[in-house]
């Protein structure tokens, strides 16, 4: 059995492997037992192993406890050895009780040493999904961001998993020297629950940074709900795990200009507003094509400021012509019963236009193959 305390390492500072026998519960047997790190050792390096080995005898149980994480560990060579198989957390007290013995007979024995505390630590800033009570959309990524540049991030991602109730294939790609974003090959599976871990403590992340804290965090996948739009046809339908909820008629941009085209493409639902400010990007007060304007019962899609939106001043476009400056406009009733249904992570797809919507452009992550995707991965 292994229960509390976190990690695995067995070298010191200068890189030496030391072994001790812990104090015997009782003496005057054959039975000896080793635990490294030995009893005393200081400034333990967060990233080796503990051993446990037995002479005489087999092992019966090996127990830590600390500070952070559960260590897991593994017994080999018929209970004769124990290996811990995961890391320790930094700047953390540990006792290793180990128990050894045949019939009726049991010899214990204990180690207590300290981890090194390093000058910087890693660890997860920010999870996205982890809204409590939120449900997303099946086309939702998972966002993972650290509070420093990871360096080595192929031992950063191993750590990293995600466990969907309905299993999918998945992979991670990294969008900068601090984020990570993870990607199915397909949809999520609607009305389940995934799980993030990350088993981050005592990692060596690399350049002396080792991760300080294992991490956490519960997504709930909602509905499929699946709007496809044709921006020449000034129609989308949206649906819902498979059924026809509404067509809504709407404007589009209206193409004079590429700034002013709405893109085509795999888009995802962002986040929503109510009201939104939209003003015109990279211009000021008095300038040719400025705009400001108040909008209410907005859904954001994309970072080129495209959203579904309540356009009163539109309706008599609606469903013809496209008069947008690259938003979707939508009548009040429309808009509002868009925004009140969607939920982040939801798919809008859209069609009828040259200007394709970039696969880093917001979430638009599906614009790219799976195959592609994965190249983004340290692990390839």
């Amino acid at each position: 059995m292994v229960a509390g305390g976190t990690g695995a390492l067995a070298l010191l500072v200068t890189g030496c492997s030391i072994g001790g026998e812990g104090k015997l519960a009782s003496g005057g047997s054959d039975t000896t037992v080793t635990i490294t790190p030995a009893n005393g050792t200081a400034q333990v390096k967060p990233d080796g192993t503990i051993e446990v080995k037995a002479s005489g005898a087999k092992l019966r149980d090996v127990t830590v406890q600390g500070g952070g994480a559960a260590i897991s560990g593994s017994y080999g060579d018929g209970r004769k050895t124990w290996r811990s198989t995961r890391t320790l957390t930094p700047g953390t007290s540990y006792t290793v009780t180990a128990q050894a013995g045949d019939g009726g007979k049991t010899r214990t024995a204990t180690s207590s040493f300290t981890t090194l505390k390093p000058a910087q630590t890693l660890s997860i800033a920010d999870v996205t999904p982890n809204v409590t009570g939120e449900k997303v959309g099946v086309g939702m990524p998972i966002f993972v961001r650290f509070n420093r540049p990871v360096t080595d991030k192929a031992a950063v991602e191993r750590t990293l998993r995600v466990t969907p109730e309905k299993p999918v294939e998945g992979a991670w790609r990294w969008v900068g020297s601090d984020q990570v974003i993870y990607r199915t090959k397909t949809y999520w599976q609607p009305h389940q629950t995934v799980r993030f871990q990350a088993d981050l403590a005592g990692v060596n992340a690399g350049g002396g940074v080792y991760g300080a804290k294992d991490a956490q965090a519960t997504i709930s996948i909602g509905a499929a709900q699946i709007t496809t739009g044709d921006i020449g046809d000034h129609h989308m339908t949206v649906t819902r795990d498979g059924k026809k909820l509404r067509t809504v008629p709407f404007s589009a941009g209206n193409g004079q200009t590429r700034e002013f085209t709405t893109t085509s493409g795999v888009h995802l639902l962002m986040e929503k507003g109510n009201p939104v400010t939209m003003t015109s990007p990279g211009r000021k007060e008095g300038d040719p094509g400025y705009y400001k304007t108040v909008v209410n019962y907005a859904v954001r899609f994309s970072n080129s400021g495209e959203y579904v939106h309540s356009a009163p001043w539109s309706v008599g476009s609606q469903g013809s012509t496209n008069v947008s400056h690259g938003c979707l406009n939508v009548s009040p009733a429309n808009a509002k019963w868009f925004y009140d249904v969607m939920q982040r992570g939801d798919v809008i797809d859209l069609t009828g236009t040259d200007r394709e919507v970039e696969w880093d452009n917001g979430w638009s992550v599906w614009q790219l193959s799976f195959d592609k995707w994965r190249e983004g991965s340290a692990l390839r």
